[in-house]
């Protein structure tokens, strides 16, 4: 049983092993493709959504080997140090949860200020640019509240004179393709001018907060069941690696009670191999009698 939790954890650390790898590869591509180590915009990268991600996939990375390497090589002191950080993890991530729903409508208020935010700096943030058409195309909304919220961007202002006064961006539309094929990234000017009664056969009037509210509310069950599995795979991850963690030192102090020392490598190997060839030589004694 404790040989096969062994490989399970060796398992599970590759996994997550080769998700953090692809995170590290993500923002390294990500910050590359934007020259994020350009010499202008160099200054700026600590800012860069890219740079979460990257941090992430190396953390994870260096995590998930360390708890791989430390249940391959039997090493008390890599397990312990990777039981303890799941261990914070965990403990983190319950605090997250309680504060996130005993502040629930604060987080509401930052969420529409940090929408606000975007729809300001819309022309000026790829990032921010990135992120805003995302969630307007996919959840069919514009704006934080509304359509009208477009009118902060200094572009989209009816006081600006460049030709996107008074409109909002093309996955604002309804129908940003024009024949199904072609992309017409100026089907929002000028609709801010519209009533709503005629704006809604051009563009979505509902804001997108509202959009998102729903949207979890459609999906909990879901959302649900995926923290349910991530959370718990984590304690089982540590329930094991605990569990390892206790097999190593009762083999270790049977094997220093036999008085021969080993280091923490192999122990179970050798455990095992020793099960294995007492079970044989037992077997060969009974052919014998």
């Amino acid at each position: 049983m404790d040989y096969f939790l062994k490989y399970f954890l060796i398992i599970c650390n590759l996994l997550f092993t080769v998700l953090g790898l692809l995170l590290l590869t993500l923002g390294v591509w990500g910050l590359i493709s934007k020259e994020s180590f350009a010499q202008e915009k160099i200054s700026s990268i600590g800012t860069d959504p890219m740079l979460v991600v990257l941090s992430v996939g190396f953390l994870l990375t260096v995590l998930c080997l360390s708890g791989c390497v430390g249940a391959l090589r039997e090493n008390r002191c890599l397990l312990k140090l990777f039981s303890a950080t799941v261990l914070v993890l965990i403990t983190a991530q319950v605090i997250i949860a309680i504060v996130a729903h005993t502040l629930q409508d604060q987080i509401e208020g930052n969420l529409r200020s940090g929408m606000l935010v975007a729809i300001a700096r819309y022309q000026d943030d790829l990032d921010l640019r990135f992120i805003t058409d995302e969630i307007q195309s996919n959840l069919q909304c514009c704006g934080a509240d509304n359509y009208r919220d477009w009118e902060i961007n200094i572009y989209y202002n009816c006081s600006a004179p460049g030709v996107l006064a008074c409109g909002v961006p093309a996955t604002c539309c309804v129908d940003p393709l024009e024949n199904g094929t072609v992309w017409n990234s100026q089907c929002g000017v000028g609709a801010q001018l519209l009533d709503e009664f005629t704006a809604q056969s051009v563009i979505f009037l509902g804001g997108c907060l509202g959009e998102i509210s729903r949207w979890i509310k459609q999906h909990e069950g879901l959302i649900g069941i995926i923290v349910t599995v991530v959370f718990g795979v984590q304690i089982l991850i540590l329930f094991i690696t605990i569990r390892l963690l206790e097999r190593i030192n009762q083999i270790q102090a049977i094997v220093k009670g036999g008085h021969i020392l080993f280091g923490d490598s192999h122990l179970l190997s050798f455990h095992y191999a020793k099960q294995r060839c007492d079970r044989k030589l037992e077997t060969i004694k009974k052919h014998l009698l």
